[in-house]
């Protein structure tokens, strides 16, 4: 196991991930803080900042899957980031509830 640190919304989060997976978790965490960014939930709590971004890649998700089945994604693509979505889901709820046991 190997740890990240993450910089989201001008804040640092240090997660975990498999050997090799380095790079591919930054890579996610840069799309999460540009969603941060995109929605302005620059500054709000850890919660609600992840939650803006969830909702953006959820979002485009729904978008995705719905082109998809007019048959214009890409093999793969909307199940990525179905997958990443959730991530992003499950890193939210850690943090609240690392929030609330604070």
């Amino acid at each position: 196991m190997s740890n990240v640190t993450l910089s989201i919304g001008g804040r640092s989060f240090t997660v975990a991930c498999a050997d090799g997976e380095e790079d591919h978790v930054a890579g996610l965490g840069k799309l999460i803080d540009d969603k941060v960014s995109e929605a302005g939930a620059t500054g709000q709590t850890e919660t609600r900042m992840l939650l803006y971004a969830a909702l953006l890649l959820a979002d485009e998700v729904h978008d995705l899957q719905g082109r998809k089945n007019a048959g214009a994604v890409p093999s793969g693509l909307a199940a990525r980031l179905v997958t990443i979505a959730e991530r992003i889901e499950n890193l939210a709820d850690l943090l609240e509830s690392d929030a609330s046991n604070a």
